[in-house]
């Protein structure tokens, strides 16, 4: 990992290595699990383009983005972004996600505005990031230990901090887990002897996974989502047959006694 290039991608390079293979498979499964059905017209991941978190969504257009950073142009990317300022229009998407990006980007806060700003009422957002209270985050604050992961421990987004901007703007969480109980190692050998950590770090401490996956939705104050109402069409219609019933006696019973 060079330190004259972006962190974002120190990740790219960092996700092809055991350890970042190791997170990629339990991230895409989570992701999988929560945008496989959420509808829509539009879908967007940013950053990461090379990663398909989208795979397991049904919208009709789907889109992935690079971030930018100075060598973007020299790689050949396209459609180049910045995340605290996106290039959508306001409320015009339906499902984000946000592969580790706000541990990339100098403003966090700011990357969530915007995804609430582009956001259509009741659409989804969807974050991964490392967590700084793992045993793998742990191992970066420890003097004389070279750093596992490609993002400092001093720029990644705790689950609590991220719950308290939802709070700020109109997200409501939906769901969020931890995961990758195994021990730091850059080797595949003893990643694969560690895989039992796994079920038992998801029982007994849950918290402290390398890694989370958080979805919200957006909400907005006073909306309704309208649509038929079969129970009361069924209670109206009953009530009208029986009033019509009723008129119909009665009529019988006066021209009887005509």
């Amino acid at each position: 990992m060079s330190a004259d290039q972006p962190i974002i991608l120190d990740l790219a390079e960092w996700l092809e290595t055991p350890p970042g293979r190791y997170v990629r498979g339990w991230e895409q499964k989570q992701v999988d699990t929560i945008v496989s059905n959420v509808f829509g017209y539009h879908a967007i991941q940013v950053g990461l383009p090379h990663w398909d978190l989208l795979q397991a969504n049904r919208i009709p257009y789907k889109g992935r983005t690079h971030i930018e950073y100075p060598q973007a142009a020299e790689l050949g990317a396209t459609m180049v972004i910045e995340p605290e300022s996106l290039p959508f229009e306001s409320q015009s998407i339906d499902l984000l996600v946000l592969p580790h990006v706000l541990e990339c980007s100098s403003d966090p806060h700011q990357v969530l505005r915007e995804a609430e700003r582009v956001l259509m009422p009741e659409g989804r957002v969807v974050i991964t990031g490392f967590n700084p209270w793992s045993l793998w985050g742990l191992s970066d604050r420890t003097p004389g230990l070279d750093p596992l992961l490609p993002v400092p421990a001093h720029l990644q987004v705790s689950l609590p901090r991220i719950k308290d901007w939802f709070k700020l703007l109109s997200f409501e969480l939906d769901r969020g887990r931890f995961g990758c109980y195994r021990p730091a190692c850059n080797d595949q050998v003893w990643l694969d002897r560690w895989a039992f950590m796994d079920k038992a770090g998801d029982r007994w401490w849950p918290v402290c996974g390398a890694v989370y996956v958080v979805s919200a939705i957006k909400r907005v104050a006073g909306m309704r989502l309208v649509g038929p109402n079969w129970k009361k069409a069924k209670k109206r219609m009953r009530r009208q047959a029986v009033v019509t019933g009723r008129q119909h006696v009665a009529r019988e019973r006066q021209e009887k006694w005509q």
